[in-house]
């Protein structure tokens, strides 16, 4: 039975904060021995993060934990409720400097979603993702 673990990092509205994520991501993986999903799951937080932070005006939060299953699960929280905006098919964004941040979760995670929360102090949601890294 794979280890289980729950980290979470809070983070202002501050696009620095997406490097910082990225960069705590990709320690948590490495020390806990789960090299071969560190690639993708900092791409995928990336995004999620980022999107976090450029479309709310509040604080923010990267939650990674890991399953008794060996899913890897990538959630970015932020302060405003309503659901993201759903993405659009790959060759509707492929050229857009922009708008490609959930077709690239879409592409890449197993599973991904959005569920409203008050998790944190504040009203808000979590997009979220999973990966298999049993």
């Amino acid at each position: 039975m794979p280890e289980t673990w729950d980290y979470t990092l809070y983070i202002p509205n501050d696009l620095r904060a997406v490097t910082v994520c990225r960069r705590t991501l990709r320690l948590i993986l490495t020390m806990h021995g789960l090299t071969g999903v560190v690639d993708t799951a900092e791409l995928l937080a990336t995004e999620l993060v980022s999107n976090a932070v450029r479309h709310t005006k509040g604080p923010a939060a990267l939650r990674v934990r890991r399953s008794t299953e060996g899913v890897v699960w990538i959630g970015a929280w932020d302060t405003d409720p309503g659901p993201p905006e759903p993405p659009r098919p790959l060759e509707q964004v492929e050229e857009l400097e922009e708008g490609r941040g959930l077709v690239l979760v879409r592409a890449c995670a197993d599973y991904w979603g959005w569920q409203p929360s008050a998790r944190f102090g504040n009203r808000g949601k979590f997009v979220w993702c999973e990966l298999g890294a049993a």
